[in-house]
């Protein structure tokens, strides 16, 4: 997103050497793969909560305070575009493979429940001086290689009961969205839808230059995810990554993510004009 945009160089990860200096004024990078909305799927996960993540804004903000003064720092906060995105490890990679979550909550009790940590996140950043964030939908999860491994596959090539669930948690964050727009005044948020382009990939993968759409480059392309048993070096990782919609499990491919940015800017105008 950041090169369709038009910048030339990336916000650094904030945990990295390059988060220092002048480096800050271009922002920073507080994600971490595998974390979502359920902060005990993050943990299990070994990744960063987002309350973690938000502590490191916080930090941040102090840090970017010193690089160009209180002043300044305060402009480049409020004015600065957010993007969060989750939601899909913790369906994935928690609730549907553990019984502990999926014997007590529904997948819509489920949903509810992110949804209720993604409000609560949006307000924290609100009160630290975040005024732009866009967020993105759930994809279509049954569409998901790993999705496909583990529950087999069935409407046009997907597990069509749990992309209804994806749909059904979509419009979630859409009714929450709405609904701290009109709590947070100067408040610009919208949702970046990702389904239906995704989908769209999925379904007619030729249609966009690619050729593999039901498994991942990365390993078998089956079961390896980023944060588990899947790099540059995986046994079975395909030479050929841009033909590839999904880059391993579940994530998309570069050239997939491109598409995907092209979509995500025009549904996003509002908040980056």
């Amino acid at each position: 997103m950041s090169e369709t945009l038009g910048f030339k160089t990336y916000a650094p990860a904030y945990l990295s050497p390059q988060a220092s200096g002048k480096n800050l004024l271009i922002g920073a990078n507080f994600a971490s793969a595998a974390s979502g909305y359920d902060e005990n799927a993050a943990i299990l996960n070994h990744a960063i909560p987002l309350s973690q993540q938000l502590s490191y804004f916080k930090e941040y903000q102090g840090k970017l305070a010193k690089v160009a003064g209180s002043q300044k720092a305060a402009s480049i906060i409020k004015d600065a575009l957010y993007v969060l995105s989750a939601g899909s490890s913790d369906f994935v990679q928690n609730y549907y493979v553990n019984p502990w979550i999926n014997k007590v909550y529904t997948p819509d009790q489920y949903g509810s429940f992110l949804v209720g940590s993604f409000t609560s996140f949006v307000k924290d950043l609100y009160k630290l001086g975040g005024r732009r964030l866009g967020v993105t939908s759930l994809p279509p999860l049954g569409c998901l290689p790993a999705a496909r491994t583990l529950f087999g596959f069935h409407e046009n090539g997907c597990v069509s009961r749990i992309n209804s669930d994806a749909q059904a948690f979509n419009k979630k964050i859409n009714s929450a969205v709405a609904n701290l727009q009109k709590q947070l005044p100067g408040l610009k948020i919208a949702v970046f839808d990702i389904y239906k382009p995704l989908y769209d990939l999925v379904q007619s993968p030729s249609k966009f230059g690619f050729v593999e759409a039901n498994r991942g480059c990365c390993g078998t392309g089956t079961v390896e995810t980023t944060s588990l048993l899947c790099n540059q070096k995986s046994p079975g990782t395909c030479s050929n990554a841009t033909q590839y919609v999904f880059w391993d499990s579940v994530h998309p491919s570069q050239a997939a993510n491109q598409v995907l940015a092209d979509s995500l800017i025009i549904q996003g105008i509002s908040l980056i004009t």
